[in-house]
């Protein structure tokens, strides 16, 4: 099993160009589904959950080439099996992403299930709700999902939760749909602008992305596209709150400062001397941090897939923090492990009670989810010491490099299998 090893203790200096946004690149790949024309993405980032995904897509039948830059040509033509087996989803959730798009072109699908990490329940009844209320006959059987529909008809769908998987499938289903379908309560995230930006490349009509109320208007075909998925908004917030941790100067290249001022405001905050220039950011940052309050919130709050990460700071700032988690239940699983490393942290409710302590110590952790696992690294990289990071494959699905692209920033960091 794969470990990272940490000495921390050392400030980080230099720059990361930011790799495009594992949770944009997913739909987007479904796209693909909606249409017989090729399509090309750039800009994919090189991770287990767009190489799951891809893997998927072959299965049903889509012809998938890769080149060196990762690039990828799809063509949905001859689609063969309407089918996403439960091997192929179990380990990640946007699997489901697929249903929407099979059913809008073809009339039917079976999907398992999903998994993903294990940080609360997320049902996907969300997801049966909106095609249920397109027209769609939905049958659960020994863990999957199967939809038929003559033809999706537009609807008018009110989430009773915020959700982007939800919000992204059914925009999938609705741009094939007869009639116009209304998203009431959508999500806002810059990832569900993005792959509307795909689909009115498509040729799809869609007005409203960004906004709680998305308007549909469903069309007979789609063409192909070439999109270019943009930045990872939570890997550039991760390396900016590592080095606002450690201390030092950080260059991100690739950025839209808008899209990420929840994170910037909070870091500024902290007392880190943020800039920018065009898409570029600097971050400067030395002596003891302010601590930081933080409450988790659906876009354009702040996100919980940072709350981690930002635990990890707030360990050694200057004073007492709060964290609450609003999103999921399960997700303060990694505070027992930071305790580990000598953090001082009360769970009460929702709510992670932090007390600042000098330094941190290295020890051998767990992660046990994808956020979880860039904290722990973050509090690592803090500690003196050796810290030995446990169950990394977490990292896997959702950074690019992680351990070469803080290596470059100066970090003492290594893979070793045992």
């Amino acid at each position: 099993m794969e470990k990272l090893v940490i000495q921390g203790g050392v400030e980080l200096f230099g720059e990361v160009k930011v790799s495009g946004a594992k949770n944009a690149a997913l739909p987007i790949l479904c796209a693909s589904l909606l249409t017989a024309e090729s399509v090309r993405i750039r800009n994919l980032p090189h991770l287990h959950d767009v190489t799951t995904m891809l893997t998927l897509l072959g299965h049903i039948g889509v012809d998938v080439e890769l080149d060196e830059k990762m690039g990828v040509v799809l063509s949905a033509s001859d689609v063969s099996r309407l089918e996403a087996p439960y091997e192929l989803v179990r380990t990640m959730r946007a699997s489901i992403l697929v249903l929407g798009p099979l059913v809008a072109r073809f009339g039917k699908a079976r999907v398992s299930l999903p998994g993903g990490c294990a940080i609360g329940q997320r049902p996907v009844d969300q997801h049966i709700k909106g095609l249920e209320a397109m027209g769609a006959l939905v049958e659960i059987d020994q863990g999957y999902l199967s939809v038929s529909a003559e033809r999706l008809v537009g609807a008018e769908i009110v989430f009773d939760l915020v959700t982007v998987t939800g919000t992204e499938n059914l925009m999938l289903a609705a741009t094939l749909a007869d009639g116009v379908t209304i998203l009431r309560n959508a999500a806002m995230e810059p990832e569900v602008v993005d792959l509307a930006k795909c689909l009115l490349a498509m040729g799809a009509k869609i007005t409203g992305v960004g906004t709680e109320t998305i308007r549909i208007e469903g069309v007979a075909s789609l063409s192909g596209f070439d999109h270019a998925v943009m930045f990872d908004r939570i890997e550039a917030g991760t390396y900016m709150t590592a080095v606002a941790a450690t201390g030092g100067e950080l260059l991100l290249k690739g950025v839209d400062t808008n899209i990420i001022s929840s994170i910037t405001s909070k870091l500024a905050g902290a007392g880190a001397v943020i800039k920018h220039e065009g898409d570029n950011l600097l971050l400067i940052v030395s002596g003891r941090l302010n601590p930081i309050d933080v409450e988790t919130a659906p876009y354009p709050g702040f996100p919980t897939d940072m709350q981690a990460q930002f635990m990890a700071l707030d360990t050694i700032a200057d004073g007492t923090s709060t964290i609450s988690e609003t999103i999921f239940e399960n997700r303060f699983m990694h505070v027992q492990e930071l305790t580990r490393l000598g953090a001082k942290i009360e769970i009460q409710g929702n709510m992670a009670v932090i007390q600042g302590v000098s330094s941190l110590t290295g020890a051998e952790v767990m992660a046990t989810d994808l956020r979880a696992s860039a904290g722990l690294i973050i509090a690592g990289l803090i500690a003196s010491g050796e810290t030995v990071v446990g169950r990394i494959y977490h990292l896997d699905r959702g950074y690019e490099r992680i351990e070469e692209k803080f290596g470059r920033l100066g970090a003492r960091i290594k893979r070793v299998t045992n």
